[in-house]
C-alpha cells in the first residue's frame, strides 16, 4: 500500500504541478498581500473537495454514462500525455497564464485557482484512474485521497512561500523542473494507455 501511495502522490504531483503554479499564484494575488494566506487556504480546500468527489464517485459516474474503465484509461492517458507535451514545450504555463488573465477576479481562490488550475481536468482524470487501478475499493480510494491531500498540502505550503521560492529558483529553475516533470508524466501517461489496451484485450 505504501508503494501505491507513493505512485499516486507522484502522479498527482506531476499533474497538478505545484512549482508551476507559483508564478500564477503570485500574479493572481497581487494587491492581496494581506489576504494571500486566506486565498491560498480557500483555493486548496475547494480543490481537495472537488478532487475527492471525483475520486469517490468518478467510477460510478462513468458506469452511469456507459464508459468502460479501459476506455477511460486510454483517454485519460492521452489527456495526460498532451499535458506532458505542454510541459515539455512550455505551452502549459502560457495556457495557464492566459486563463489567469481572462479570469482574474477580485478573489481568485475559487476560480481560476481552485479550478481549473489546481483541480483541472487532468487531475480529475488522474483521481478516477488511480482509484480504478486498485479496483476502486474503500482502502485504495482512501489512499488516493490521502495522496491527493498531501499534494495539495505541498501546493499550499509553496503558495505560502511563493515569493522566496520563486526568487530562489528563478524563471530558469522553474522551467527546468517543469520540463523534468513533463518527461515523467509522459511516461506515466503511456503506462495508462498500455493498461487500457490490456483491459480491452488488444495487448
Amino acid at each position: 500500500m505504501i508503494d501505491f501511495y507513493i505512485a499516486a502522490f507522484i502522479t498527482l504531483f506531476l499533474v497538478i504541478d505545484p512549482p508551476g503554479l507559483l508564478p500564477l499564484f503570485i500574479s493572481l494575488t497581487q494587491g492581496h498581500a494581506v489576504t494571500r494566506r486566506g486565498i491560498a487556504l480557500r483555493a486548496c480546500l475547494i480543490a481537495v473537495f472537488i478532487l475527492a468527489t471525483f475520486g469517490i464517485i468518478g467510477e460510478t459516474l462513468l458506469e452511469f454514462i456507459g464508459i468502460g474503465l479501459p476506455a477511460f484509461r486510454i483517454s485519460g492517458g492521452l489527456l495526460l500525455f498532451l499535458m506532458a507535451v505542454e510541459m515539455l514545450f512550455n505551452k502549459r504555463a502560457q495556457r495557464r497564464e492566459a486563463q489567469a488573465e481572462d479570469d482574474n477576479h477580485d478573489d481568485p481562490s475559487v476560480f481560476p485557482l481552485a479550478t481549473p488550475l489546481i483541480a483541472g481536468p487532468g487531475a480529475m482524470a488522474a483521481m478516477i484512474l488511480l482509484v480504478s487501478e486498485m479496483s476502486g475499493d474503500i482502502g485504495s480510494t482512501f489512499i488516493v485521497i490521502a495522496a491527493m491531500i498531501s499534494v495539495v498540502a505541498v501546493t499550499f505550503l509553496l503558495f505560502l512561500t511563493s515569493g522566496p521560492v520563486e526568487r530562489l529558483l528563478g524563471p530558469v529553475g522553474i522551467k527546468v523542473i517543469t520540463r523534468l516533470m513533463g518527461m515523467l508524466l509522459a511516461a506515466l501517461s503511456v503506462q495508462f494507455v498500455v493498461d487500457g489496451l490490456k483491459g480491452l484485450g488488444v495487448l
